[in-house]
């Protein structure tokens, strides 16, 4: 499927979801459009709340999330009492995330933790039912390496852009800045798809998610 029919079917799912729209969710979507910023879609989003909410998650841990749009989807998953920690580096958008799950009434049930997302994972003890991972593509495998033992049993990793589309994945050219990122989220895909104590797919959904349940 070549890149205009993929954006003209998220297009058509997309209305789909849009049925008893909540204003914040709107207002976020619309932010993300106006910025270019790469939130996960509505697509996405849904997506992440059922796979949280089928295994019954309770604490979720996101290596990168922007202005909070993935984190809201979490946070209506683990209810009251859960907690979703939320990793960004701009301090701008952690007070943008505090409003937007704020007047959404989710704002309890989140964590912040401002700078560098893998130094605030290792800062923060304990295991997680799912581990969502969105930050820079060359970190993917770093980031598989450090979470894999933290995610329990019957619990999920769940890593946005597997496909790497935008960045280019389906060619061959591994320079520069582009080449970083296709580097990693190939070694990546790879070293999840070949880890015996993880049974794992990628959803073609936007930019692919991959994945991964923890196997007992």
């Amino acid at each position: 499927m070549d890149d205009r029919k993929r954006d003209a079917l998220d297009d058509e799912i997309g209305k789909l979801l849009r049925r008893h729209d909540d204003p914040v969710l709107l207002e976020m979507e619309a932010e993300a459009e106006a910025r270019g910023f790469p939130a996960v879609g509505r697509s996405v989003g849904v997506v992440l709340e059922i796979l949280a909410r089928s295994i019954g998650a309770r604490r979720v841990f996101e290596l990168g999330s922007g202005f909070g749009y993935s984190a809201y989807w979490f946070c209506r998953a683990v209810g009251d009492g859960g907690e979703v920690h939320l990793t960004e580096y701009d301090e701008a958008n952690i007070v943008k995330a505090h409003d937007y799950l704020g007047r959404a009434g989710l704002e309890g049930r989140a964590r912040f933790h401002t700078g560098d997302a893998l130094s605030a994972f290792g800062e923060v003890d304990g295991a997680f039912d799912i581990v969502f991972c969105d930050i820079d593509k060359h970190q993917y495998p770093e980031a598989w390496a450090m979470a894999r033992e933290r995610i329990r049993p019957g619990g999920l990793w769940i890593c946005d852009n597997s496909l790497g589309i935008g960045a280019g994945t389906i060619v061959d050219r591994l320079d520069g800045r582009a080449g970083e990122m296709i580097e990693g989220i190939r070694r990546h895909d790879e070293t999840v798809a070949a880890d015996p104590g993880f049974l794992s797919e990628i959803l073609p959904i936007r930019d692919g998610v991959m994945v991964a349940l923890r196997l007992p």
